[in-house]
């Protein structure tokens, strides 16, 4: 996990940060507590936080304050929340929003 430990404008941090365990569309990975879902993801290398419900298309961190609802994931037990604000608990169960299916056909868009 990359992270940065010493930043040149909020300095080192003063505490560290229990690792725990949770699940990205039941690959299992590793964060440190408290930290927002995207923060995690992002060190983990996922890019992709969910697909665009018409298009398909890949969606990923745009604002990171709150603002946009880019980041929304499903989170077990929570619903959908925005990635960016949550923080990290051990065993989260998290999953990118899907595409949402064509009302004719039942497949999903392209």
């Amino acid at each position: 996990m990359e992270r940065i430990q010493n930043h040149p404008i909020l300095g080192r941090w003063q505490t560290p940060r229990e690792p725990v365990a949770f699940t990205f569309n039941g690959k299992p990975m590793m964060g440190l507590k408290g930290e927002p879902i995207a923060a995690a993801l992002l060190a983990a290398d996922v890019r992709t936080l969910r697909r665009h419900e018409e298009s398909g298309h890949a969606r990923g961190l745009y604002c990171a304050i709150g603002h946009c609802m880019e980041c929304r994931l499903s989170v077990e037990g929570k619903g959908l929340v925005r990635s960016c604000l949550t923080p990290l608990e051990e065993g989260m169960c998290i999953s990118e929003g899907l595409q949402l299916p064509n009302e004719i056909t039942g497949r999903k868009l392209l």
